[in-house]
């Protein structure tokens, strides 16, 4: 059939290629391993100023569209058996952003996590240094946690004025303030600290480190993330911005990661 209009045209087009994509994604998620698939994985979600100027629209557009694909990404985990889920919301770095740029963007996060935790469907736990945040946010972080912190579905870690080196730092500035209060001398706790010391006040205490760390939109760096748990995490760089992220490209980060034969060093 020759279509009457470009509009039309494209609208055929635009049909045909979400059949092949749904096809192809069918194909490469009944081709995946499911004993293989990634328990924890961490998700830079890097891309969302470039996407929406790409498309024409503001750094706010941008930063809504990525929210909102944050379902489905869990709606994805959920399908393939991913029992921990730690999306990087908000770095310690961001926060030194504009004002105009920062505030909506808080706004948006709010918005998300509030959305997360009424769903009922997801267990919301915050990972970041709170003090940092605005008094708002920190409300609304802590209420996600308080009604959502025991549901029996994906864990989903909201990493929110979260980095790195500052979860570290936290972690060992606790451990000391715990040993002290204990009685021990720093002489006694540096003849006896060990790895798993300092792990047992992380953010993510109690919880697997991650198996894989996705970042999207081409850059291939961590950033901070996740410093410690991801000493022997796999990586997948993808390059498409966040918003525009499929279940297709999910699929592929999965196989890709079942693919890797994990050695631990040895």
């Amino acid at each position: 059939m020759v279509p009457d209009s470009p509009k039309e045209g494209l609208a055929i087009y635009n049909k045909l290629r979400n059949l092949v994509y749904r096809l192809y994604a069918r194909r490469v998620e009944y081709r995946l391993d499911t004993d293989q698939v990634p328990k924890h994985i961490g998700v830079i979600l890097d891309g969302n100023r470039r996407w929406a100027r790409a498309s024409g629209g503001t750094a706010e557009q941008g930063h809504q569209a990525g929210a909102e694909k944050i379902r489905e990404l869990l709606g994805w985990c959920e399908e393939t058996d991913v029992k921990v889920v730690t999306l990087w919301l908000l770095s310690t770095d961001n926060l030194n952003r504009a004002e105009n740029e920062l505030l909506p963007l808080l706004g948006i996060i709010e918005d998300t996590v509030r959305d997360l935790a009424d769903a009922g469907r997801w267990r919301v736990h915050h990972v970041g240094q709170l003090d940092l945040l605005p008094d708002r946010t920190q409300q609304v972080l802590k209420k996600a946690e308080e009604k959502a912190g025991h549901v029996d579905g994906v864990l989903v870690n909201v990493a929110v004025g979260y980095g790195g080196r500052q979860e570290i730092t936290d972690a060992v500035r606790s451990l000391l303030a715990d040993r002290a209060a204990g009685g021990t001398s720093l002489d006694e706790l540096a003849e006896t600290l060990t790895v798993e010391d300092i792990s047992k006040h992380l953010y993510t205490r109690g919880q697997p480190d991650p198996d894989l760390v996705i970042r999207t939109s081409g850059e291939q760096r961590l950033s901070g993330f996740m410093l410690w748990q991801s000493a022997h995490s796999e990586y997948y760089f993808c390059e498409v911005f966040w918003p525009a992220f499929r279940k297709v490209d999910f699929l592929r980060a999965i196989r890709d990661y079942a693919a890797r034969h994990r050695r631990y060093g040895n």
